[in-house]
């Protein structure tokens, strides 16, 4: 199952970003599950019991609304095609079909076809994310011994 929220309009985002803030306000608590209250525009309204978690997970998605950016909710059990966890990743698909070959990632067939596990991927993703910024701050060092005027 995968969700998808797009933004198409200033009102939108200007809705988002005022329900983001009004929800942090009530997500201060150590409470397991919020009461809340839905209206419909016709006056009608209905009290939801809803988990704080969840609650935190909707401030997330309106903070990302809020800023114009579209949003995905995947489950981290999910089983993605090959296609679908590169674009995640933001790689090719035959890039990503390497990384997999290299054995850098799990994954399994379902008959002829590679999937893989939204966890799988985003471990993959976290460990490269980390090597790239130890690359980074050693290449700083580098420069900074070099005298290269990174102060």
């Amino acid at each position: 199952m995968s969700i998808a929220v797009k933004q198409n309009s200033e009102a939108l985002v200007q809705a988002a970003r005022e329900s983001a803030r009004n929800l942090s306000i009530f997500l201060h608590t150590h409470a397991d599950i919020q009461e809340i209250q839905i209206g419909s525009g016709t006056g009608d309204t209905q009290q939801v019991h809803i988990p704080t978690q969840a609650l935190h997970l909707l401030r997330e998605i309106l903070v990302e609304l809020g800023m114009g950016n579209d949003v995905r909710i995947i489950p981290v059990t999910a089983e993605l095609t090959t296609q679908e966890a590169a674009d995640i990743i933001n790689v090719s698909r035959p890039f990503l079909v390497q990384l997999l070959e290299r054995g850098e990632i799990h994954y399994h067939k379902v008959g002829t076809h590679r999937r893989i596990r939204y966890d799988d991927l985003m471990a993959h993703k976290e460990k490269s994310d980390a090597a790239r910024r130890q690359a980074m701050d050693d290449l700083v060092v580098q420069a900074q011994e070099m005298g290269m005027g990174y102060d």
